[in-house]
């Protein structure tokens, strides 16, 4: 077992006050938006000597993060392994791979996961009055409704307008978004998703082709070590709304929040989260990372002997 050294990064959402408390240092007025723990080679860690973790385990299959979101992020998908070798031959992609990936609360967390059941969305529609784009979902589905909104065959600015006066909290997200991203039709894709509030230790698996964006809270992440998202809206990065509807998966997603609390599987990427308490006992499997909610990070070897000090997140195969 060895310590080893994350790298954080300082994106525009980031918190400015979660991660440097985890860490043990002074918040210095920077968003520290995550804390990456893997060989991924725009943040590789380290070993306490300054060794490369890479150079004792070879490429990570997977990528550890403390994920901290004072803004919202893009809306974006992912593409199956078939979509990512794919897109990658002919250009699309950055690299041959897939990128699942699984948020596991540390505070209370909103996100957008997943198609919502139409039912559901349309009583949301009907208390809301917005009519084009109920008829489109009731008749045609997510897919098409989602197409029409990007395509411009359903209309925004009616989607938006009309949820300037609803209480309700899908209709204060659309407020909210449109304030920051104004005529983008993601603001009103939005309201054809699952909005989900998490509890600490709750979590998510955000597998191929679910739309999703983190909109606020702070969460360990374990996800496939690649760059492959695809972007709709909800942010000023390239976007590509073509590939984005070819690869969602508008399947409604019924039951979005995962809720074991000590083991959630992330079964594309071979590898699982697994929360110990203070003083459990591990014993690892093979190449494993662990993180402790005291800021301490860890290298396990296959046979290492662990025991956790505080609540601690370990990367574990199936």
């Amino acid at each position: 077992m060895q310590r080893v050294e994350g790298v954080v990064q300082h994106y525009a959402w980031g918190d400015s006050e979660f991660l440097p408390q985890l860490l043990g240092v002074e918040p210095d007025g920077q968003p520290w938006a995550e804390l990456w723990l893997g060989t991924h080679p725009n943040g590789p860690s380290r070993l306490s000597d300054g060794t490369l973790l890479s150079d004792l385990t070879g490429e990570l299959p997977y990528l550890l993060k403390v994920v901290s979101a004072a803004e919202p992020l893009s809306l974006q998908t992912h593409p199956t392994a078939e979509q990512a070798d794919e897109g990658y031959r002919r250009g699309a992609f950055p690299d041959p791979n897939p990128k699942p990936e699984l948020l596991c609360a540390l505070t209370p967390f909103e996100a957008l996961s997943g198609i919502r059941p139409i039912a559901a969305t349309l009583s949301i529609l009907d208390q809301l009055g917005i009519d084009e784009l109920a008829r489109v979902l009731a008749a045609d589905g997510p897919h098409a409704a989602l197409a029409g909104l990007y395509g411009g065959q359903v209309a925004t600015a009616p989607v938006v307008d009309a949820c300037a006066a609803s209480h309700l909290p899908e209709a204060n997200w659309v407020r909210l978004l449109a304030t920051r991203y104004p005529g983008q039709p993601s603001v009103a894709a939005t309201l054809l998703l699952n909005l989900v509030t998490l509890a600490p230790g709750q979590a998510l698996r955000l597998d191929a082709g679910n739309l999703h964006s983190y909109l606020h809270g702070t969460g360990i992440e374990l996800m496939g070590a690649s760059d492959n998202v695809v972007r709709g809206g909800l942010t000023k990065k390239h976007v590509d709304v073509d590939e984005l509807l070819r690869i969602l998966d508008p399947t409604p997603l019924d039951q979005p929040v995962l809720t074991d609390g000590h083991r959630y599987q992330l079964p594309s990427a071979g590898v699982a989260l697994l929360m110990l308490g203070t003083g459990d006992e591990h014993v690892s499997t093979g190449d494993e990372l662990a993180l402790d909610l005291s800021g301490a990070a860890w290298y396990l070897a296959e046979g290492d002997e662990f025991t956790a000090r505080a609540t601690t997140y370990v990367v574990t195969a199936l």
